[in-house]
């Protein structure tokens, strides 16, 4: 009987727990995550709640939690990576006075004001400044994850928060050189090791930025050739993860390293490509890191010590918000985007799970305390959602004019342009005639050697997969223009231009085409037009001979006329000769095979009866003769 129940239910089976803890955490997120989602709440809050629910303070179904906390970390790594892309060293440095004046003040003040309030209340002045420390940082996963939920990552406030958050960033650095020294306060001994940090991270960061630009492009151009997008794939996750390893082992976080990964890649013409090779591991790490957060919230201990949890967790958000709105202001955010960034950054941050750790294996913090500040963070973090619906009811009938987004030149964004998909020679020609006539124009291709030649010709021309719609989203797609489709590829452009039509609806889709046959087919699979090249160039070069011979332009125009439109005037009906075909025989001829050489007497034929419908003018009649 025992065996018959194995076949039905057999746990056992599962090889290794870690294989458990995965299918814990996927079903935990498709249950939770579209629910929140369905319910108009944060996604990010869905995560959570998943979290504590599976949690060891919950049902305890995840057995190797520390495990698990460690895998979530990729999340905030592969985040900044993605937002590295996002951005261009050019950007960054046009964004150098929030990041280095709103988010040192931020950190420097709150940092002091919360280490005040920690000495007030009886902490030593050890732990004191490294709670106040601590606390001060705000967490990039959540504030990011909700300004791309909300759409106002371009925003100023948007922009002015991820900058503060950069800020933040790097200064995890001294508070981790500086935890372990508070065990032993030492004021020579701190100040030396803060130098030498700060020193060593500066050097590392500069080779790193150096050697990543004079090998990441040839390699990725290397890589694109093979022509396999698995090891493109590859390769990226191997920059991601190596250069976040190098900045590691100098002491700087992992999630900076990918940050700078980012910023070297967006200046290539491999961007787009990467960025969305990449944004599975994204999502799915980053969902994994806000569940491990939930599972870090301790409820027996928020039910032990309630007033206390409740007077912590309010008490960091108040004085947060407080001291982000002035200084939002004092750098002149403007009132409502002020408002919006003290919302957005009220809460404790990841990095806080890390030094916490390594306050309490220093003797600097006692468990039971990290454990309240866990509990703290993670609640902060929780909140952070409703803080800012709360905000946005308070706040709705305020003059918005500092929440407008940044122009296209700010923040990289595309608008009213044409995607070019296939830059070769066709695809050159069509973008020089835009070009021309002032249209913004997004080149993809995926010839490698083709991309880097025409970059190095100082055209904006992009590696990427235009049969991908995450890549052509990423150029702009639904706020384009058009897309011309010059690809090479002929047997599957009726299949990408019925994807296109279904993914972008309102984009105006025009394609070459190698024959007749396939521009009806790319017609009726709704491009707007379709050009058979052939056909075209036969038709140009028949004219020139004809022009060079004699013949008058105007009988040139109506021949050359003639022979383009002969295919669809034997499908269609004319009204102009009062011709009544019905749907059957239109059909029938549709399907029946088109003979160049009866086309062209039919051709002929309808220029003969044009020319005895109107008879032509005086002059052409001398032309003629």
């Amino acid at each position: 009987m025992d065996d018959i129940a194995k076949l039905i239910w057999n746990p056992d089976a599962i090889h290794g727990a870690g294989t458990a803890d995965v299918l814990v955490f996927l079903i935990a997120a498709v249950m939770f995550a579209p629910l929140f989602r369905r319910l108009r709440f944060s996604q990010v809050l869905g995560y959570l709640a998943a979290g504590a629910l599976i949690g060891p303070f919950g049902l305890g179904l995840v057995g190797d939690v520390e495990g698990t906390r460690h895998l979530a970390e990729f999340g905030v790594v592969f985040l900044l990576f993605a937002i590295g892309l996002e951005l261009s060293f050019e950007r960054l440095r046009i964004m150098r006075k929030l990041v280095f004046g709103l988010g040192t003040a931020q950190v420097l003040v709150t940092g002091t004001v919360l280490a005040g309030i920690a000495v007030a209340v009886g902490l030593d002045l050890p732990a004191a400044i490294v709670i106040g420390g601590t606390l001060a940082l705000s967490s990039t996963a959540f504030v990011v994850q909700l300004l791309q939920e909300r759409g106002e990552f371009a925003t100023h406030h948007g922009r002015a928060a991820f900058a503060t958050l950069l800020f933040q960033d790097l200064a995890v650095v001294p508070l981790l050189v500086i935890v372990p020294l508070l065990s032993a306060p030492s004021e020579g001994a701190i100040a030396l090791s803060l130098v030498f940090a700060i020193v060593k991270a500066a050097i590392a960061l500069v080779v790193i930025v150096l050697i990543g630009r004079l090998l990441l492009r040839p390699l990725y151009r290397l890589m694109a050739s093979v022509g396999s997008r698995e090891i493109f794939t590859a390769l990226t996750l191997l920059v991601v993860l190596g250069i976040g390893s190098a900045t590691q082992m100098v002491g700087l976080s992992m999630a900076l390293g990918a940050f700078l990964a980012g910023l070297l890649i967006s200046e290539s013409e491999f961007r787009h490509q990467v960025e969305a090779d990449i944004e599975p591991f994204r999502a799915i790490l980053l969902g994994l890191f806000f569940m491990t957060v939930g599972m870090s919230v301790n409820l027996s201990l928020a039910f032990d010590h309630l007033g206390t949890v409740l007077l912590l967790i309010g008490g960091l958000i108040a004085v947060k918000m407080l001291v982000l709105f002035g200084l939002a202001l004092l750098f002149r955010q403007g009132l409502l985007a002020s408002l919006r960034i003290s919302a957005l950054l009220c809460q404790g941050g990841e990095f806080a799970f890390v030094i916490f750790g390594v306050a309490v294996a220093a003797n600097v913090l006692e468990p039971l305390a990290v454990q309240m500040m866990f509990l703290v963070v993670s609640v902060s973090m929780a909140l952070t959602p409703l803080v800012m619906l709360v905000v946005d009811r308070l706040t709705r009938h305020m003059d918005n004019s500092h929440l407008e987004e940044l122009g296209p030149d700010e923040c990289g964004e595309l608008e009213n342009h044409v995607i070019i998909a296939g830059y070769g020679r066709f695809g050159r020609i069509i973008a020089r005639l835009l070009e021309a006539q002032g249209v913004t124009v997004a080149m993809l291709d995926m010839d490698a050697a083709n991309v880097a030649e025409n970059r190095a010709n100082g055209r904006p021309v992009y590696y990427g997969d235009a049969g991908r719609r995450d890549i052509l989203r990423l150029v702009g797609a639904e706020k384009a223009l058009g897309i011309v489709l010059t690809l090479d590829r002929h047997k599957h452009l009726p299949a990408l231009v019925s994807q296109l039509r279904e993914d972008f609806p309102n984009l105006t889709i025009f394609a070459r085409s190698p024959d007749a046959q396939t521009t009806r087919e790319l017609e009726a699979a709704g491009a707007y037009v379709a050009v058979p090249e052939l056909l075209e160039a036969s038709l140009q070069l028949g004219a020139e001979v004809l022009a060079k011979i004699g013949v008058p332009e105007t009988e040139i125009e109506s021949l050359v006329d003639a022979f383009r439109h002969v295919d669809s005037g034997r499908r269609r009906t004319t009204q102009a000769d009062g011709q009544t075909d019905t749907a059957s025989e239109m059909e029938t001829e549709s399907e029946r095979p088109v003979d160049p050489v009866v086309a062209a007497c039919e051709a002929l034929e309808r220029v003969d009866e044009l020319r005895q419908a109107e008879p032509p003018a005086e002059d052409e009649k001398r032309a003629v003769a």
